[in-house]
């Protein structure tokens, strides 16, 4: 059975994108939610992004971040009371 699973990206974002990856190799729907602070601007984590947009994984953030699409907390409790998991990395 397939999974709406969602990744917290709290502590380590590259950590976060990289599982948020693989967990599409079983064919799960995946969010990523960056909840903590901006991305750092670093080799790891643009090549960690382009990892996400070849797995078809639009990442989110709850704070305003240039890079990324920032979602109210509307939306994120929308996302999560949808998701059969949610990963905190």
């Amino acid at each position: 059975m397939n999974k709406t699973i969602t990744v917290l990206a709290m502590n380590d974002h590259a950590e976060a994108m990289r599982v948020a990856s693989g967990l599409t190799i079983f064919g799960h729907h995946v969010n990523c939610i960056f909840t903590d602070r901006q991305i750092e601007e670093n080799q790891e984590n643009i090549e960690n992004a382009e990892l996400l947009e070849m797995c078809e994984i639009t990442p989110y953030s709850l704070l305003e971040d240039p890079n990324i699409e920032k979602i109210s907390n509307e939306d994120f409790l929308k996302i999560i009371d949808s998701s059969h998991e949610v990963m905190s990395i």
